[in-house]
């Protein structure tokens, strides 16, 4: 008998064998084992893990890149990267003093700037920290150690350089370090300065300061604001200084709206969506939180506030956070809606050491990772373009089209509250009022559930008003011919 099933046994392996060698696979899929946790949060705040939404699509590392026939060599501890409206990808390499400029596929080299002309000068970079390019191709180099924004045309002459910024708002004082720095359609500059909390730097096309932008303000619990007030002058003076969040990232999206990430030791906020005016618009959809992950989450996996360093506007209202505690990336649409998360610390394929920025680029999104020196690469899956797609339908006004799209990301993900969401409101939209409860209840949705309920009551009420008036009038002259009826017994009785 133990014969019979060892036999029957290495028949199976082999016909496994024979199967896998001729298909050439067990099953159709891409990376089935990754290096992190893709995942959200359902209504009730607990952890849902998900289908991948993005998976590792290599890195790109200095070493294996090519300038005139001789490798650029390892790049050290750069600081920035962004898309240029060509295609072409810029890095701020800090460690090296260089800008490195690489095609839309990020294997070809376009040019290395270590040196530009300023006035008939050469001049170079000192810790090159953050890099823009305008509309019209100039590029804008935040240069930290010299204290500098330089503008750049794009035979890498100087255009304009902003320094050392003057205004009774600065004070006397100030030193003038550039972080980050982004620039709108109408070549206004705007700058996250080292050490300065008192907002974004805005400057005009001529280099002048102007303003302070989207400043965060600092909220005082009501036990904070009764000890300072008992508190002496010297007491108070040894106290914690209670200043604003500084920035940490910047990127601008088509309509001139500024978005830029801050440590927010609240875990709340840490994104904001500031208007021409430097009003915070951002919204935060149901669970009233851009802040990563949610101190709810109870293990030391995701537990404690996040740290977004950068975000990148993407397309459709959908943008990206970069946490550098978790090495996470978060995902929002224009709602505030948490769309998934993924990525994780670590050296393996896909996850990172130092994350310090985030751009979209041709084959998804790359981060570049200050620590390994190099920009690691992520492609869509079926799941995060299913869901991309589906808010672009929805961003764009077409929910209905957008159905399809959400009911097979339930295939992948049963369980996923903002599909049931999407096509919950697709259906409420279109008027069908009884199928939207349904899917709106499975997404926990109580606004949008409140507001089909109605519709649907109303439609009732609408619908069957001559069958409730007929039966009202019915009851009613029922009940008139039973007094009626009872009286007139009554009556005989007493007679009798």
């Amino acid at each position: 008998m133990k014969k019979k099933k060892l036999i029957a046994a290495l028949c199976f392996l082999l016909t496994l064998v024979m199967v896998t060698a001729f298909t050439g696979e067990i099953e159709v899929g891409a990376i089935t084992s990754l290096p992190y946790d893709s995942y959200n949060y359902d209504y009730r705040e607990n952890i849902h893990y998900t289908p991948a939404p993005y998976e590792p699509a290599g890195m790109v590392v200095g070493t294996e890149l090519y300038y005139n026939g001789e490798s650029i060599g390892a790049l050290k501890t750069p600081q920035d990267i962004c898309k240029s409206p060509d295609g072409n990808i810029y890095v701020a390499d800090t460690g090296n003093n260089r800008v490195v400029v690489l095609d839309s596929t990020l294997t070809k080299v376009v040019d290395v700037i270590t040196s530009f002309n300023n006035n008939g000068n050469e001049d170079t970079f000192s810790q090159p920290y953050g890099v823009a390019v305008s509309e019209k191709g100039n590029l804008y180099v935040a240069d930290n150690l010299n204290k500098r924004v330089v503008v750049l045309d794009k035979d890498k002459n100087v255009i304009l350089i902003v320094e050392n910024p003057q205004s009774i708002t600065l004070g006397n004082n100030f030193v003038f370090q550039p972080l980050k720095v982004t620039v709108d359609y109408a070549d206004r500059i705007y700058v996250i300065a080292q050490g300065q909390f008192e907002g974004i730097m805005v400057f005009d096309t001529n280099g002048e300061f102007t303003n302070f932008f989207g400043t965060i303000g600092v909220n005082l619990s009501l036990w904070q604001k009764f000890w300072r007030r008992m508190a002496t002058k010297e007491e108070r003076a040894n106290q914690q200084l209670y200043i604003p969040t500084e920035f940490t990232g910047i990127d601008v999206d088509p309509e001139g709206f500024i978005y830029a990430t801050n440590i927010d030791p609240n875990g709340i906020q840490a994104v904001r969506r500031l208007n021409p005016n430097g009003q915070d618009v951002i919204r935060k959809g149901e669970n009233e939180n851009v802040g990563g992950d949610l101190q709810t989450a109870g293990t030391s996996d995701y537990a404690g506030v996040s740290q977004f360093v950068d975000v990148v506007y993407r397309e459709n209202g959908i943008y990206s956070c970069l946490d550098r505690k978790r090495g996470r990336i978060f995902t929002y649409d224009n709602e505030g809606n948490l769309l998934y998360i993924f990525g994780g610390r670590g050296t393996q394929e896909g996850t990172f050491e130092l994350p310090v920025a985030i751009e979209t680029v041709d084959v998804g999104l790359a981060v570049l990772d200050a620590t390994r020196g190099g920009i690691i690469l992520f492609q869509v899956t079926e799941y995060g373009r299913l869901i991309n797609e589906a808010v672009g339908l929805r961003f764009d006004g077409d929910e209905a089209e957008a159905v399809g799209l959400w009911e097979r990301v339930l295939e992948l993900d049963e369980d996923n509250e903002l599909a049931n969401s999407g096509i919950g409101k697709a259906y409420l939209t279109a008027g069908e009022y009884k199928t939207a409860m349904k899917y709106l209840r499975l997404a926990m949705n109580r606004d949008y559930y409140s507001i089909a309920f109605k519709r649907y009551r109303n439609e009732l009420l609408k619908d069957n008003a001559n069958a409730f008036l007929t039966i009202l009038l019915v009851i009613i002259i029922g009940i008139n011919v039973f007094k009626f009826v009872k009286k007139r017994k009554k009556g005989v009785a007493a007679d009798e």
